[in-house]
C-alpha cells in the first residue's frame, strides 16, 4: 500500500498516459522508498525492469541483464560483449511486445554503470537514437546514489542533455505519512511515539518497516538495532557503502559533523578531517548534501562563503550517539530512559526533525504563502555593547519584514517555561537586534511537543507550536 507520494504518482501517471515516449529519473535517498514507488504505481505495466548488481564487474552486470531479458520473455540470444549490443537486444524485447504503453525500468543506475564501461553512451544512442522518435516508450531510470544521478543523469552536458521529460526527488517521509504508515500496518503508536521513533529513525519508510506489531517502541528499537544479529546491526556501513565507491572520505566528514551540533564551516571540516582543499572535497559535500545526509546553510548576515555544514540525518546522528560503540546490553534502549545521555540527545534530535518540517511551521504560523529564508545565526559576548552571546538554530526571515526567532525545546510533557527559560528567549532576541540592528519585527516563537505552562512568563513568546502542528500534511501543491 502506498503512503503519500500523490505528487510523485501523478507525475508517473501522466508520464504513462502520454501521447510521446517519456524519458523519466527518479532519485533520492537509500531506503527511501524509489523502488516500491514504481513498482506500486506501475507493476502490472511494466513491459521490462532490469536492476544493477552491486559491486559487479561489466561482465557480471551484462550477465544480469541478460538474465532480465530472459525473464521478460526474450529468447535465443547470444550474450552481448558490451552495452550497445545489449541494449539492441532490449529494442527486440520493445518490438515484440503487444502493449500499448512500453514501460522500461532501469534501477540502480550508477550500479549498473561499472568502470570503463560504455553504459552511459549505450543509453543515451537508445533514447536519442531510437526511443524518443516512438511515441510508446515510458523509460525510468532510478538510482540511490543521488550525487551520480544529478551528474551522470540529470545535469548531463553530453548526449543526455535535456532529454529529461521530468523527475522525481523522492523525499523521505513527514511525519504525518509516518502516522499513516504505522495505521496502515496497526501498529498501535501514539504521536510522542512516533516522533521519538522519527527522531531515530528519519522518515526512511525502510526503517520504519521493521515495527513489530505488539511491541512498545522500546522493545521495538532494542530488537532493531541492539539485540544480536538485530536487522540494521550493520546499516552504517551498507549504507555508505552502497553510495560512495570509496565511503571514507565521507565518513570522516559525518564523523566529524556528528560531534558539532551547530555544524562547522567548510575550513573548519578541513582541519577537523585533515583534508587536502580541493575540488575533490567541495564535490564530497556536494554530494552529502545532495544524499540528504547534511544541509548546507547560511548563519544571518553571512556571505555564502561561509556557510555552515551540518549533520540533518536522523539514523546517523542516531548512530553516532549510541551505536559506533556498540553496547553490550541487548535491551540497551529500555534501560536508557530518562538517562542523562538519552534526555540530551533527544534535545538535538527534536530540533533536527523541527528543521525537516519548516513547511508544517510555517503553516501553523499562518504563512505558508508568504515568501521567506531560513537561517541561523550566532554571535558572541560583548559586553562593551551588551550583548551576552546567543546561538539561534533557525530563523525564518519573511518578505513582510517579520523575523520568526524558533526556540525548540523537546519534553515529555508541558513545557514549563521558567523565569530564567523566558529570560533567556529575551536574551536572544535582544543580542539580535543589538548585533544587527534590523528593522524587521521580532517573534518569539516556541517549538515544544505538548505546549506550555508558565502563567506569565509566556506573555513575549508570539506563538507556542507543538507537535500536533509538526504533524499536518504538507500543502498541496496541484
Amino acid at each position: 500500500m502506498l503512503i503519500g507520494r500523490k505528487k510523485e504518482i501523478k507525475i508517473l501517471e501522466e508520464a504513462y498516459h502520454a501521447k510521446e515516449s517519456r524519458f523519466v529519473a527518479v532519485y533520492g535517498r537509500r531506503r527511501v522508498g524509489k523502488t516500491y514507488l514504481i513498482r506500486e504505481s506501475l507493476n502490472s505495466k511494466i513491459t521490462f525492469q532490469h536492476t544493477g548488481y552491486y559491486g559487479g564487474k561489466l561482465s557480471d552486470e551484462l550477465f544480469e541483464f541478460c538474465a532480465s531479458l530472459r525473464e521478460y520473455g526474450r529468447k535465443d540470444f547470444s550474450k552481448p560483449e558490451n552495452w550497445l549490443e545489449a541494449f539492441e537486444l532490449l529494442k527486440d524485447l520493445i518490438r515484440s511486445s503487444t502493449e500499448k504503453r512500453k514501460v522500461i525500468f532501469l534501477d540502480e543506475l550508477s550500479w549498473i554503470d561499472t568502470h570503463g564501461s560504455d553504459f552511459l553512451m549505450a543509453l543515451e544512442g537508445f533514447w536519442n537514437g531510437w526511443a524518443s522518435a516512438r511515441k510508446d516508450i515510458l523509460l525510468i531510470v532510478c538510482g540511490s546514489v543521488t550525487s551520480w544521478m544529478l551528474r551522470k543523469i540529470i545535469h548531463n552536458k553530453g548526449g543526455l542533455y535535456n532529454r529529461l521529460s521530468c523527475r522525481i526527488h523522492l523525499q523521505p517521509f513527514t511525519l504525518n505519512e509516518c502516522e499513516a504508515y504505522v495505521q496502515s500496518r496497526n501498529i498501535i503508536m501514539n504521536r510522542h511515539q512516533i516522533l521519538e521513533c522519527y527522531m531515530i529513525m528519519g522518515g526512511i519508510p525502510y526503517y520504519w518497516s521493521f515495527l513489530e506489531k505488539g511491541l512498545s517502541l522500546p522493545q521495538n528499537i532494542d530488537r532493531i538495532f541492539f539485540a544480536k544479529d538485530a536487522p540494521l546491526e550493520q546499516e552504517f556501513d551498507y549504507l555508505y557503502a552502497a553510495l560512495f565507491r570509496n565511503p571514507e572520505p565521507y565518513i570522516k566528514i559525518v564523523s566529524a559533523l556528528g560531534k558539532k551540533k551547530t555544524g562547522m564551516t567548510r575550513e573548519e571540516l578541513l582541519h577537523a578531517t585533515h583534508s587536502a582543499d580541493s575540488g575533490n572535497f567541495s564535490a564530497r559535500l556536494q554530494d552529502l548534501e545532495n544524499c540528504g545526509f547534511l544541509r548546507k546553510y547560511r548563519r544571518y548576515g553571512m556571505k555564502e562563503r561561509n556557510a555552515n555544514y551540518q549533520l540533518i540525518d536522523n539514523y546517523t546522528l542516531f548512530y553516532y550517539k549510541f551505536l559506533e560503540n556498540r553496547p553490550t546490553d541487548e535491551h540497551y534502549w529500555s534501560n536508557q530512559i530518562n538517562t542523562p545521555g538519552r534526555n540530551a540527545w533527544c534535545g538535538l534530535a527534536f530540533e533536527r526533525v523541527c528543521l525537516e518540517h519548516v513547511s508544517q511551521l510555517k503553516q501553523a504560523l499562518g504563512i505558508s504563502g508568504v515568501l521567506s529564508e531560513e537561517y541561523a545565526w550566532a554571535c558572541k559576548e560583548d559586553s562593551s555593547n551588551g550583548i551576552y552571546g546567543s546561538q539561534i538554530d533557525l530563523m525564518i526571515v519573511r518578505k513582510d519584514q517579520v523575523i520568526n526567532l524558533c526556540e525548540m525545546k523537546f519534553s515529555a510533557k508541558a513545557y514549563a517555561v521558567t523565569e530564567k527559560v523566558a529570560e533567556d528567549i529575551r536574551r536572544k532576541s535582544s543580542d539580535f537586534l543589538t548585533a544587527t540592528g534590523t528593522r524587521y519585527a521580532i517573534h518569539e516563537i516556541l517549538v515544544t511537543p505538548y505546549g506550555v505552562t508558565g502563567g506569565s512568563y509566556t506573555g513575549d513568546i508570539q506563538k507556542v507550536i507543538t507537535a500536533d502542528d509538526l504533524f499536518r500534511s504538507e500543502p498541496s501543491s496541484f
